[in-house]
């Protein structure tokens, strides 16, 4: 590896040695600055001999590329921005991975910043992004309709939206609906007629769209809404509120015996909590989860859950992006969409008493 991608050595280049620039390299080499430039930014312009001296020059001199140097000059940052929704949360974690997989393939730096479904607080890390001249923001919006995606885009920062469409912008999303009918559908199979939908905040449009496809599914048999019984809790989606979810529908709904979660978080706090009240997983209440995160297969009583490509979503969501700041207009705006997938493990069965159909 080159000097030019990554630290000096500590031991050649101590700290009272003076700081070696472009011109000091260009000399040694005994190119023009241009030549060095070139080098720097990967270009294919510089003959492969012309190009060895450049690098070797860096070696001997320790030089390090200094990137806020292009900012001065009023070019853009080799960083790419996501903001999620709750870092906590695994789902997002392995989304993470993914974007930060396409960034580093692409020679960029992914800066991870976490709004905590707090609208103010994504405004404000929008705006330190916009600062540092981010080549664009991947985004999870705590609202869709938030005016500074507009501000970004008039800036000329790409933005790509993890969820729902907006008109002009690319968007990467798992098909919501289908997945909440898929958790549905594979307990009304099961034998279970009286459910649940336990979820974190419904103003957040996932939560809707999966709680639509619950409703889609009792629709489907011949069934009323009401069902399933809505157990909306807490603000982010987490085990502790999935616990204390399970109290609430042991209290309110006792009849439940099949129960769909929002996020695999709530449902492996919902199965603990009806542990710990006596309640048998799966053999009295079958519970479903959505995400597929790695603790959902880990856990004791490992979770059945809807599967979404976590990590895919992120590295597709960072090439659109990569690709609508590189083309500009050129580019063109897509919707992507996956398809989730039923994982069926240990936690559903037929209601007591019931075969399975």
């Amino acid at each position: 590896m080159s000097r030019a991608d990554g630290p000096p050595n500590t031991e050649e280049n101590p700290p009272n040695r003076r700081t070696v620039t472009i011109r000091d390299v260009a000399a040694e080499a005994q190119v023009s600055l241009g030549t060095v430039s070139n080098v720097l930014n990967r270009s294919n312009a510089v003959a492969p001999e012309k190009r060895q001296r450049v690098l070797d020059a860096i070696d001997t001199l320790g030089f390090v590329k200094h990137a806020g140097a292009a900012l001065m000059r009023g070019g853009k940052a080799r960083t790419i921005g996501l903001v999620a929704l709750d870092v906590r949360n695994p789902f997002f974690t392995e989304l993470a991975r993914g974007a930060e997989d396409a960034a580093r393939e692409n020679g960029r730096l992914l800066i991870l910043c976490n709004s905590d479904e707090d609208a103010e607080q994504e405004r404000s890390y929008l705006e330190l992004l916009a600062e540092q001249r981010v080549l664009g923001v991947v985004i999870s919006p705590v609202d869709e309709r938030n005016e500074t995606l507009s501000w970004l885009r008039e800036r000329g920062t790409a933005v790509v939206l993890l969820g729902r469409p907006r008109q002009d912008y690319c968007s990467v999303r798992v098909d919501d609906v289908a997945g909440g009918r898929l958790a549905a559908e594979h307990l009304l199979d099961l034998g279970h007629r009286r459910l649940a939908y336990v979820t974190a905040p419904l103003t957040i449009e996932q939560y809707q769209e999966r709680l639509e496809g619950v409703r889609q599914a009792l629709r489907g048999r011949g069934l009323a809404e009401d069902s399933c019984r809505v157990i909306e809790v807490g603000s982010l989606g987490t085990a502790a509120e999935g616990r204390l979810a399970s109290a609430r529908l042991r209290e309110e709904y006792p009849e439940v015996t099949g129960v769909a979660c929002g996020n695999d978080l709530l449902a492996l706090g919902v199965v603990g909590g009806l542990l710990r009240q006596g309640v048998r997983v799966p053999e009295d209440v079958s519970v479903v989860g959505f995400d597929d995160i790695e603790m959902a297969e880990q856990n004791p009583l490992p979770l059945t859950t809807i599967r979404q490509p976590k990590a895919e979503l992120g590295y597709v969501a960072t090439n659109l992006l990569l690709d609508e700041a590189q083309r500009g207009g050129v580019h063109a705006h897509r919707e992507v969409m996956f398809q989730p997938e039923l994982v069926v493990r240990e936690t559903t069965r037929a209601p007591a008493g019931e075969a399975s159909p």
